[in-house]
């Protein structure tokens, strides 16, 4: 019986999911705003946050798993030298996510994700 064993599918695989997530995400660190759907916003914002809390505390062992989990130098570089330093006295709730608009294809629902100032 699978009772209380939630996990967001996205009409995916859980392997593309996973990639799919970390490919958000780096986009979210590189361009600091991300438009795309509400379910995949909803995903995204925890998988975000503790990667800013690692960003936070900058140590060798966090950079690694953030290299681990994003797809390009680049992010990784931003996240401990931009984003961790500047939200380093925050408690949570780094990104925001915003309702914008319905897609005219498929009336899928967008939403804005941004990180917090």
């Amino acid at each position: 019986m699978r009772h209380r064993k939630e996990r967001i599918h996205l009409g995916r695989k859980q392997s593309h999911v996973k990639e799919l997530i970390s490919q958000l995400a780096t986009s979210l660190f590189l361009y600091e705003k991300l438009e795309t759907t509400i379910a995949k916003a909803k995903v995204l914002r925890p998988y975000v946050e503790k990667l800013i809390t690692l960003g936070a505390k900058d140590t060798v062992a966090g950079r690694r798993m953030a290299d681990k989990k994003l797809t390009h130098k680049n992010a990784v570089k931003k996240l401990f030298e931009v984003i961790g330093p500047k939200n380093k006295d925050r408690k949570g709730g780094y990104t925001r996510i915003r309702r914008t608009s319905i897609r005219k294809g498929d009336s899928g629902e967008k939403a804005i994700i941004s990180l917090v100032d």
